[in-house]
């Protein structure tokens, strides 16, 4: 099992009231995953597809397969088994738009409720979710990614859980007397955001892709290097962005943002950054004296790159 889900913000929020975990498995067509919720009230109405299912309780999972937080993917499922899919060509920060004619082809799933459904009446247990999301349905200008053994790929996992309240025998969201709006949603996920926003995808976790069984001796996580040093690079997207709320552009020199073109890691290693500022855009590059060569944009397009 993972570990069990936190809130979206971390330790800013109180730990989840219910305990949330999966599991995966893997093969040459398939991510087959496995979610339990814990929940003492089982509730669902929505019932065809594409509703927009986080506007009730939902289990939900984010993948992008080549790590550059763009042209993503979301599923998600409420405790009718009703799905909602989405492709996102670029984060919603980013100027993104989700495209929700898009329908993952072959896409399985299935949902137990360990209780009734929408049955006020009794306390449940919990509800579990299976899912099988085959990797050529994760496709991009008609190519897709097919795991290998060591492969990491960027994803995330959220549940979210609203108030409810008991009116006519049926469960109602809560509603704020005051605003007349519903009651905020808890967000809880596996690897926490920090802010209330699943899109960010540079702020997922990493799944690791191997042949071998969970807990071999065999099997040990190791980070690639772009995700070591890809963190300097998405320091730089942060400060630029606060550069430009404070300034109306985006900074011409790295010294304009307090850094410097040549930074020594944490582990040691001396890294290159290089600057490029045009118009209402900027690129800047890393290279570190082992051949690796990143990049990133404006539109937080991150990627291995030549410079």
């Amino acid at each position: 099992w993972s570990e069990y889900f936190q809130d979206i913000e971390g330790d800013k929020k109180p730990a989840p009231k219910y305990n949330t975990r999966f599991k995966m498995l893997w093969d040459e067509q398939f991510l087959y995953i496995l979610a339990e919720l814990e929940e003492p009230h089982v509730w669902a109405y929505y019932n065809k597809r594409d509703m927009i299912i986080y506007h009730e309780n939902d289990f939900e999972v984010f993948i992008d397969p080549d790590g550059d937080t763009h042209n993503y993917f979301e599923f998600e499922i409420n405790a009718q088994n009703t799905v909602m899919d989405l492709f996102m060509p670029k984060p919603y920060r980013n100027g993104g738009k989700f495209d929700l004619g898009w329908n993952a082809e072959g896409f399985q799933s299935s949902v137990r409720v360990n209780g009734t459904l929408n049955d006020p009446s009794d306390i449940d247990k919990k509800w579990t979710v299976e899912m099988a999301i085959p990797f050529i349905a994760l496709k991009v200008n008609d190519e897709y990614l097919v795991p290998i053994d060591g492969d990491h790929w960027k994803i995330n996992f959220s549940r979210v859980q609203w108030q409810t309240e008991i009116v006519d025998g049926k469960y109602q969201k809560i509603k704020d007397t005051q605003t007349g709006r519903f009651l905020h949603e808890d967000n809880w996920v596996w690897s926490k955001q920090g802010v209330i926003n699943m899109h960010l995808p540079e702020r997922w976790g990493i799944a690791s892709f191997s042949t071998q069984k969970v807990g071999s001796a065999k099997v040990e996580f190791v980070y690639h290097d772009e995700e070591i040093f890809g963190k300097y690079l998405w320091l730089v997207y942060y400060k630029q962005q606060d550069f430009k709320k404070k300034n109306n552009r985006f900074a011409f020199t790295l010294e304009d943002i307090g850094l410097q073109k040549e930074i020594i890691t944490e582990n040691g290693k001396t890294i290159l950054l290089y600057l490029k500022t045009k118009n209402n855009g900027f690129k800047v590059f890393l290279e570190n004296n082992m051949g690796l060569k990143l990049s990133i944009n404006q539109d937080g397009l991150f990627q291995r790159t030549e410079k």
